[in-house]
């Protein structure tokens, strides 16, 4: 599978935190928009510069759905906080809350996706968990039922990775497959069909291949790897946002051009797509007209475009129409968007060029948050 070539020490470091043997205080950070308490901070304010949550430390992974944030932290709890109308946040119940819960007693979760309205989180023991709005089959579960507390999908113990998009579900299993299910309205799910009728409410495999490495999700369309550092994406193209030189859907997985060095991948709600290679450059392409996409103007792109000239980007993170991204020297960026203070430099002005946020060198890792208008991101 593809490797860094670069120095990059943050990644030694964000594995400690996500392995739970980080030896710092990893801290949470929100900052956005806060209409429904999702920036975890007690409040429904908005803010425009990073502000800790609580002061609890422990926190490693993140994901954010529209208005809602979760977390596993280092001890293997899981916690939510933000909208719960649909019970998204997984507390048997449908109240809003403004700072963070405990969703339920266990110690044994693993890493998290937020769609708009629905949860979906793997446990240690790689069983695949759902919750929340379930109108289009995104929970998994084989109907149309919404659920407020974490239930199980099917019995496989066999899941490594999710991620979730605006009403549908992408995952990986540990033996290199990839599976998908939800709505399909633009061939998201890459089954090789669209439609209002061709939703999946239980997960079905993509192909036969075994050899995926690394999905992520937007509202509608879906970018991966493989383990030979291939790029692949499939789903809505209205915006070019699949990087394949035009605007045509694609209902299943293609190569986007012939590389075998993409590394880490992000999908944006609005249309785009940014990526870093391993040589620690970092590229975009899709829809622009916030400046999303980082070079500095406003046009879209079909195909991918480096940002600037730098070798050192090691984290990416796209929100529906914003970036946020950390360097190789802990370095926290941003640009896109800026409604509500999205972007953290304490004001509303849009960015069409990375900016840099404070001056800490101490950013350890980035929310998963394909479809949200805020922020969240961990502080060593």
């Amino acid at each position: 599978m593809p490797s860094y070539s670069g120095v990059w020490t943050l990644q030694a470091q964000m594995q400690a935190v996500a392995a739970g043997t980080w030896t710092g205080q990893p801290q949470l950070f929100a900052w956005g928009s806060n209409a429904q308490g999702q920036l975890g901070l007690g409040n429904t304010t908005n803010y425009s510069s990073p502000k800790q949550v609580g002061a609890l430390t422990g926190w490693s992974n993140l994901a954010e759905g529209g208005r809602h944030a979760l977390s596993v932290k280092t001890n293997g709890t899981l916690w939510s906080w933000g909208s719960n109308a649909q019970g998204q946040l997984g507390l048997g119940n449908t109240a809003n809350h403004s700072s963070p819960k405990q969703v339920g007693a266990l110690t044994a979760w693993s890493s998290i996706a937020g769609g708009q309205y629905f949860t979906t989180a793997i446990k240690t023991d790689g069983t695949l968990w759902s919750w929340g709005y379930n109108n289009n089959g995104q929970l998994g579960q084989n109907n149309t039922t919404s659920l407020s507390s974490p239930v199980q999908i099917g019995a496989l113990t066999t899941w490594y990775q999710v991620a979730d998009g605006a009403s549908f579900t992408m995952a990986l299993k540990t033996n290199g497959t990839l599976w998908s299910w939800g709505y399909n309205n633009q061939g998201q799910l890459g089954l090789g069909d669209a439609g209002a009728y061709t939703q999946r409410s239980s997960p079905v495999q993509i192909g036969a291949l075994t050899t995926w490495y690394q999905v992520v999700t937007s509202n509608t369309h879906t970018i991966a790897t493989k383990t030979d550092g291939t790029l692949w994406s499939w789903g809505r193209n209205n915006e070019g946002q699949l990087g394949l030189g035009d605007s045509v859907n694609r209902y299943s997985p293609v190569q986007v051009g012939a590389l075998t060095t993409w590394y880490q991948i992000s999908a944006g709600g609005s249309g785009f797509t940014v990526a870093i290679k391993t040589d620690g450059t970092l590229w975009s392409w899709g829809r622009n007209n916030s400046g999303q996409l980082g070079l500095n103007d406003t046009a879209n792109r079909s195909s991918p475009v480096q940002v600037g000239a730098l070798t050192t980007w090691s984290k990416v993170a796209n929100g529906e129409s914003h970036i946020i991204a950390v360097k190789t020297d802990g370095t926290l960026w941003s640009w896109g968007q800026n409604d509500a203070g999205k972007l953290g430099l304490g004001d509303t002005v849009y960015r069409s060029s990375p900016v840099q946020v404070g001056l800490l060198t101490t950013w350890l890792t980035l929310s998963k948050m394909p479809t949200s208008g805020f922020s969240l991101a961990i502080k060593g």
